[in-house]
């Protein structure tokens, strides 16, 4: 039978069991043995974390032709208005190519009830530079491509969030816990 764990990945936590300069990674948290994460999130971003001792489901998760839609809350620095993230509808050009349409809309939609946690350490935030939440669904997941395409659009990201993967979510999941599905 396969071991399956969602697990809500902390801010500075690497997506590795180990780590030479004693970071703080999965090893940390997770004491399910022969479990991998399906998929990566950047030591700087944080949430949805799938880890799978399933290959079969490991592929489907990470395989680009699959196409499983993962759902990001992204916080960035600005204002922007619907006419500004048009491309994200259209298809952003990155330096490793087009990218496939990004349905979006403004706040953390639909579940605006979910309490954020607060981040340590907390965003850097300006005085005079108001900040604007999104939720960003994709189909596709490329090195950095939520952070890449926001600076792209003048928009530079704060905190990055996974809400969802396929239809798992973090919904009553603290940071650092994982349960099992």
């Amino acid at each position: 039978m396969a071991n399956t764990l969602l697990f809500n990945k902390p801010y500075d936590v690497l997506c590795q069991f180990t780590d030479d300069q004693e970071r703080q990674c999965l090893a940390d948290f997770i004491d399910t043995p022969g479990v991998y994460a399906a998929g990566r999130l950047d030591r700087d971003s944080e949430g949805l974390l799938v880890l799978t001792d399933d290959g079969a489901l490991n592929h489907k998760i990470t395989h680009p032709k699959r196409k499983m839609s993962k759902t990001y809350w992204v916080q960035v620095e600005g204002a922007p208005e619907a006419t500004d993230l048009q491309p994200l509808v259209d298809g952003m050009l990155l330096k490793d190519g087009l990218c496939q349409p990004v349905r979006w809309v403004f706040g953390r939609q639909p579940h605006e009830t979910i309490d954020i946690w607060p981040r340590q350490p907390p965003i850097r935030q300006r005085q005079n530079i108001p900040t604007t939440w999104l939720t960003l669904t994709l189909k596709e997941g490329r090195n950095r491509q939520v952070r890449r395409m926001c600076a792209g659009l003048g928009f530079p990201v704060l905190r990055l969030i996974r809400y969802r993967v396929g239809s798992w979510t973090i919904d009553g999941i603290a940071p650092g816990e994982s349960v099992a599905v």
